[in-house]
């Protein structure tokens, strides 16, 4: 059966928020909300306490879409305030359609716009590209049905990842009961810099003439963020092993336990290597991090620089067009180093906490794979 569509240019209005100027903030007001604010990464909010156009205030209840940057479509529920520029605020035309179902399908049909967005530096939505995408449009109690199902198993999942961040922040607080805190640099034990204790560097240079079909895997800064987060690289590129045996010497062959992270390491994407099986990574782009072991424990160092380079990032990139470490501004960076006993215990709490959160992922990725599914089949 052919599904009935409709142009979400036909469905609603959408106002665009009020370009604020940095003057116009202040500690008093309605507070100004901009995409980061949405997405939970907000670093600086600010207030305005003048006159504004009635249209950007919003309540709760408003469906709010990010067109640029962070593309994403929210219901707002933190009470009156006022639209910054790049985000949409939705005001339907049409009385036979449900909230919640525009919401779902519009999430889904995001993913379809992001490929198709513009700009060289950000990317955003031409707004008559927006407006030309078609939703499938059922009768209003089919809607209800269809966004009710996914509002139940979107709720599981949003449990799952509350459980996981849940034990993050257990660890989180075990750190600061042990250690100190990273956040303040305020610590109960010694700091060094990381290139007094541990030998940072990056690899010999690969060129693409030299990669082949099948070999040793090729790692990049993408890679190397997949293998921290748990995921196994999908696609990857490939030297031959003879040109492996060649260049992948002691001083640029990691060893399990060493740390590789990207350059531009803004989610605390560190992995410890876990595997003796041959590959090799990117220079410049990935750097390697080998610590003395005689007074670390590989396992608390990764969870230490996970958190310190997200802390540190911000501060230390460097680079005419975007920011990234360098070895020398990654050896400056401050380590702290409690007594190894300490470290072991720690280490060994992690670990402990990392089979619970990996029970838990597994039922997440049941749930989220039920829930694309579903999502393909009523918006596909």
């Amino acid at each position: 059966m052919v599904k009935k569509m409709i142009k979400l240019g036909d469905i609603a209005t959408y106002i665009n928020g009020y370009a604020f100027k940095p003057e116009d903030r202040g500690k008093v007001g309605l507070p100004i909300i901009r995409i980061q604010d949405l997405t939970g990464n907000s670093y600086d909010l600010g207030f305005y306490d003048g006159i504004y156009p009635q249209k950007i205030e919003i309540n709760d209840g408003d469906v709010l879409i990010s067109w640029s940057a962070s593309l994403g479509v929210y219901i707002w529920n933190r009470g009156k305030a006022l639209l910054n520029q790049h985000i949409f605020k939705v005001e339907f035309d049409k009385t036979d359609i449900d909230k919640q179902y525009f919401v779902f399908a519009v999430r889904y049909k995001l993913k379809e716009m992001e490929r198709k967005t513009h700009g060289a530096t950000m990317k955003h939505i031409v707004k008559k590209d927006f407006d030309a995408t078609e939703i499938p449009y059922p009768p209003y109690e089919e809607q209800v049905e269809i966004a009710t199902n996914l509002d139940k198993i979107f709720r599981i999942i949003e449990s799952r990842n509350q459980e996981l961040q849940l034990l993050d922040d257990l660890v989180s607080a075990r750190f600061v009961e042990m250690f100190g805190d990273i956040s303040t640099g305020v610590y109960k034990y010694e700091i060094r810099k990381l290139g007094d204790v541990a030998n940072v560097g990056s690899s010999h240079r690969v060129f693409t003439t030299e990669f082949v079909e099948y070999g040793v895997p090729f790692y990049r800064g993408t890679e190397i963020g997949d293998l921290a987060n748990g995921i196994t690289p999908r696609e990857t590129y490939f030297i031959s092993k003879e040109h492996y045996k060649k260049i992948a010497n002691d001083d640029t062959k990691p060893k399990i336990g060493d740390l590789l992270m990207p350059s531009i390491c803004n989610k605390g994407q560190v992995w410890r290597v876990d595997t003796d099986k041959p590959f090799y990574y990117k220079d410049g782009r990935v750097l390697c991090i080998s610590p003395d072991r005689r007074i670390f424990n590989t396992k608390y160092l990764e969870y230490y620089m996970k958190v310190k380079t997200l802390i540190e990032y911000p501060k230390l990139g460097s680079g005419s067009t975007f920011a990234e470490f360098k070895i020398f501004l990654l050896k400056n960076i401050d380590i702290l180093i409690p007594p190894l006993d300490l470290q072991n215990e720690f280490a060994d709490f992690v670990r402990q906490t990392d089979k619970s959160k990996l029970a838990i992922q597994k039922e997440l990725d049941k749930t989220q794979l039920l829930f694309d599914s579903l999502m393909q089949e009523y918006f596909g």
